[in-house]
């Protein structure tokens, strides 16, 4: 079907099918409407006019989803990572902090009873004034493992022990006695990939009086 577009003050006419409007045509001072394409030409401008449809609204609400779906992936995996630093830290301290107790207590001791190069989970002890003392892993196994010096408690709560062993070697006729202690702590407070596992080793050379 054609319809007839008037243009001028001398009533030219020529006809235009309605599939063969121009998407983007500029005219000045004559309007024209084709109801069957929805074209009007106002003052200077072609301008067609429609709605919304639904597959661009679908495609709107895609693109929004997906970018959602990343920026919460992003800030989750932020999150998560800030967590597990955090762990690390934590263990590494309080690990540190009793290793650091074990060392100074055992380089300082008169002698290490029952020092026969084997593993235990328990190493006994004279200290520099002849005390007795030991360092105990105690509940390895359990969420509530834990080193302790004595009866006192050296790790905290927020960790526990998963492995633990003292080895102690003789002394020889060039070296002292020495002790290797490896400890291995995880946090009980995070789970998944937020928690953290630390591995300490030292080996403690007893001093010669």
């Amino acid at each position: 079907m054609q319809q007839t577009l008037q243009i001028g003050d001398n009533a030219n006419k020529f006809p235009i099918a309605n599939d063969q409007f121009p998407m983007n045509f500029q005219f000045s001072k004559h309007k024209f409407k084709n109801t069957k394409t929805n074209w009007r030409l106002e003052n200077e401008d072609w301008r067609f006019q429609h709605g919304v449809s639904l597959l661009e609204i679908l495609v709107v609400i895609a693109i929004f989803a997906i970018l959602g779906i990343i920026t919460t992936r992003a800030v989750i995996l932020t999150i998560g990572g800030s967590k597990k630093s955090e762990s690390l830290i934590k263990v590494r301290e309080n690990l540190g902090n009793s290793m650091g107790i074990i060392e100074r207590q055992l380089r300082n001791a008169d002698s290490v009873i029952n020092c026969d190069n084997t593993e235990a989970t328990q190493i006994d002890y004279t200290d520099q004034v002849g005390n007795p003392a030991s360092f105990t892993c105690l509940g390895v196994g359990t969420d509530d493992a834990y080193v302790a010096s004595g009866s006192a408690r050296l790790t905290s709560n927020l960790i526990k022990i998963t492995y633990c062993g003292f080895i102690c070697v003789p002394e020889t006729s060039t070296n002292p006695a020495s002790v290797s202690v490896s400890l291995n702590a995880q946090d009980v407070t995070q789970t998944g990939v937020a928690t953290s596992k630390v591995t300490m080793k030292n080996q403690i050379f007893l001093r010669n009086y």
